[in-house]
C-alpha cells in the first residue's frame, strides 16, 4: 500500500508549532514542533489522547483553525510542493475538498439537519467539478452507492435523522471522496460506532483508498484500530511527537514509554488482569507528566503486581439473583394514513438476570434495544409488555414516588457533558439527590459526604466547587459516577459509559468500577458496543439483536465458543491486539 511522491511525500509537515490567544492576553501552547510526512497512497496514523494536538494538527493542515490560533514562523506545511501556509484563503478554500478532504468525527455534526444528503453531495460536486444539477445527482447516487450505502436512489432525498449512525458517517465518506481528494483526513471516524459498522468503515476506507489511490491520514486515540491499517504510526503527546516509524515496528517494539503505555490501558483480549494498567503505571518517572490529575494509589501500583494476577469472572449457579426480567418488551407506535398505526417493536419478550455483586454485560449493535432495557429497568420509559421483579417486587407495578426503591437502582448515562447541570457545581451536582432522598442529616452532613465520594472517585476537594465545563470527559464521567454513589445503590446501569473516553482514561474508570462492586458488593448492568470491555468487566454477557436477547453465557464461555451466529459475527469484528504478547510484557 505505501508509495511515494517522485519528488518527495504527498505531505510534509515541518516544526509546525500553535498556541492560542486567551482572552487574558496568555498563549496556550496545543501543538509543539511537530514534524512528519504522509507519503502518496500511504496510510499514516496520528494517535494520542484528547489534548495531544491531533485534530489541531490536522485542522492547520485545512486552515480550519479558529483566528485566536497562532503559528510560529518556522511552520512549514507542504502539500504537493506548495506551502499551504503561504496561500490566499480562495486558493486554500478551491484545495479544501478537492484535493484535501476530510471526514469528522460526529457526522451528526457535520451535516446539516435541515437538508437532504442529496443537496449536501451535490453542493461540493457543483461547485468544485461544475456539475450540472442533473448530473450532480446521478454522481451523488454513484458515490453513495460506492460507499456501501443500501438503496442510494431512495436515500439521496433522506435527511441526516432518518439514518443511522453507521449510514451518516458513509454520506461524510461519500462527500469526502467526491472530488477524488489525493490526501484523505479522517479524524476518529469510528469512535462511536458499533464494531460491526466500525469494521465495514475501515474496510471502506482502505478499499476506496486502494481503488483511489489516496493517501489518508487517520486520526485515532485507539492504537488497536492502527493495527489493521496503517502503513506508519505518530504517537503524540500533549502536543509533541513522542515516537513515529512503520506501523509494525512499532508495535513490535515501541521505544517510548507512552506508546507503551497506550498499548496496555486497552483491556486484553487474552486474558484478565486483576487491575488495568494506566498511564501513570509506565511514565511515573516521566518528567512531562505534570499537573495529570491523581488518582487513588491503588491505580498507582508497579505493573508487576498489575499484570500478573487474574480476575475470577463467572457465575457458579448458586448466586442470590437481586433483578430478574421476564418477557420484557417495548414497542413504540406512529400514524400510519388517516386512522392507522404502526408498531415498533424494539424489545420483544427479553429474559434475564442479574446476581448480587456480579456483572451483567449486554452487547448488541445499535438498535438492538440494548438502552431502552435499560431505561425501562429504570422507569424512564414504561415497559410494553413483562415484569421486573426487585428483591421479589414487580418494579414496574410499582408507584413512581416510590423513592426508596428509586435510590437503590442508579445510572451512568453514556454522554457526561450532557447529564451533568451545567449551571450546578460538582458539589450540587452530588448534594441535590441526597437532600431529595433524605441522606445526611443536614447541609453539613451531606457535603461531608460529597466530599468523600469526591475522594473516593478520585478528584481533588476543590472539585466540588467547579462547574462541568472545567472537567475533561473522564472527571465528568468520574462525577456522574459520585452522584450515584451517594445513594448508595444496590444496582449500577452504565449505558455505554466508557465508549468514548481515551483508553486511559477508560482503564482508570474501569478499575474504578472494579474497586467499588468490591467494596460495596454492588452489582453492575454494564452496556456496551466495546466487545473487548465487556469481556474484561462481565461475569455474564447478553447478547442482543433486533430487540430480542439472541444468547446469554458465562463471558469466557460465550467469547470462546459462541453459539449464535449474530454473535459470531460481532465476536469476528473485534480489533485485534497489534502485539498481544510482546507490549504487555515490555
Amino acid at each position: 500500500m505505501t508509495g511515494a511522491h517522485p519528488s518527495g511525500p504527498l505531505l510534509r509537515v515541518h516544526d509546525l508549532s500553535v498556541s492560542f490567544r486567551t482572552e487574558s492576553g496568555t498563549d496556550v501552547p496545543a501543538v509543539r514542533s511537530v514534524s512528519f510526512d504522509v507519503p502518496a497512497s500511504s496510510t499514516v496514523a496520528l494517535v494520542g489522547e484528547s489534548g495531544s494536538g491531533k485534530s489541531v494538527t490536522a485542522l492547520s493542515v485545512l486552515a480550519l483553525l479558529p483566528q485566536n490560533a497562532q503559528m510560529s514562523p518556522e511552520s512549514r506545511i507542504v502539500f504537493r510542493n506548495r506551502d499551504l501556509l503561504s496561500l490566499a484563503p480562495r486558493d486554500i478554500r478551491t484545495l479544501r475538498g478537492r484535493e484535501i478532504s476530510m471526514i469528522f468525527q460526529e457526522p451528526m455534526s457535520s451535516l446539516n439537519p435541515v437538508f437532504t444528503i442529496g443537496f449536501q453531495l451535490t453542493e461540493g460536486l457543483r461547485r468544485h467539478l461544475g456539475l450540472t444539477r442533473r448530473s450532480a445527482r446521478a454522481r451523488a447516487i454513484e458515490l453513495l452507492d460506492e460507499v456501501g450505502m443500501p438503496e442510494p436512489g431512495a436515500r439521496i432525498d433522506a435527511y441526516p435523522f432518518e439514518l443511522s449512525g453507521g449510514q451518516q458517517q458513509r454520506v461524510m465518506i461519500a462527500m469526502a471522496i467526491a472530488c477524488e481528494p489525493a490526501l484523505l483526513i479522517a479524524d476518529e471516524p469510528t469512535t462511536a460506532l458499533d464494531v460491526t459498522v466500525q469494521k465495514q468503515i475501515l474496510e471502506l476506507i482502505a478499499a476506496l483508498q486502494q481503488r483511489r489511490q489516496m493517501a489518508v491520514l487517520f486520526i485515532t486515540h485507539d492504537l488497536r484500530l492502527v493495527g489493521e491499517i496503517a502503513d506508519r504510526v505518530v504517537v503524540m503527546r500533549d502536543g509533541r511527537v513522542r515516537e513515529q516509524g512503520v506501523a509494525r515496528e512499532v508495535f513490535a517494539a515501541p521505544h517510548d514509554a507512552y506508546t507503551r503505555a497506550l498499548l496496555a490501558c486497552r483491556p486484553p483480549l487474552h486474558s484478565r488482569p486483576s487491575r488495568l494498567p494506566v498511564i501513570a503505571d509506565f511514565l511515573s518517572h516521566d518528567s512531562e507528566i505534570g499537573d495529570r490529575p491523581q488518582f487513588p494509589q491503588s491505580e498507582n501500583r508497579g505493573l508487576s503486581p498489575i499484570l500478573g494476577a487474574e480476575r475470577s469472572r463467572g457465575l457458579r449457579g448458586d448466586e442470590t439473583v437481586v433483578l430478574e426480567a421476564r418477557h420484557l418488551a417495548k414497542s413504540f407506535y406512529r400514524r400510519a394514513g388517516l386512522f392507522g398505526k404502526h408498531e415498533s417493536r424494539v424489545v420483544r419478550d427479553a429474559s434475564f438476570s442479574l446476581s448480587k455483586g456480579k456483572t451483567l454485560g449486554i452487547v448488541g449493535e445499535s438498535g438492538s434495544g440494548k438502552t431502552t432495557v435499560a431505561l425501562m429497568l429504570m422507569r424512564l420509559q414504561a415497559a410494553s409488555g413483562g415484569v421486573v421483579l426487585f428483591e421479589g417486587k414487580d418494579l414496574l407495578s410499582r408507584h413512581d414516588r416510590d423513592l426508596a426503591l428509586k435510590r437503590r437502582i442508579q445510572i451512568v448515562f453514556q454522554n457526561p457533558y450532557a447529564s451533568l447541570n451545567p449551571r450546578f457545581t460538582a458539589g450540587q451536582i452530588l448534594i441535590e439527590p441526597m437532600h431529595i432522598h433524605r441522606i445526611g442529616a443536614n447541609a453539613g452532613e451531606r457535603e461531608t459526604l460529597a466530599l468523600a465520594m469526591l475522594d473516593k472517585v478520585g478528584l481533588p476537594r476543590d472539585s466540588f466547587f467547579k462547574y462541568p465545563h472545567e472537567f475533561s470527559g473522564g472527571q465528568r464521567q468520574r462525577i456522574a459516577i459520585a452522584r450515584c454513589l451517594t445513594m448508595r445503590p444496590d444496582v449500577l446501569i452504565c449505558d455505554e459509559s466508557v465508549s468514548a473516553l481515551d483508553v486511559s482514561v477508560q482503564a482508570q474508570l474501569l478499575n474504578l468500577l472494579q474497586d467499588l462492586q468490591d467494596e460495596y458488593g454492588m452489582s453492575y448492568i454494564f452496556i456496551s458496543h466495546d466487545l473487548a470491555v465487556v469481556r474484561y468487566m462481565a461475569d455474564e454477557v447478553m447478547v442482543m439483536n433486533a430487540g430480542e436477547v439472541v444468547e446469554i453465557a458465562n463471558a469466557d464461555e460465550l467469547y470462546a465458543n459462541p453459539r449464535h451466529p449474530y454473535t459470531r459475527n460481532l465476536l469476528a469484528s473485534m480489533p485485534r491486539d497489534p502485539d498481544p504478547a510482546g507490549v504487555r510484557s515490555a
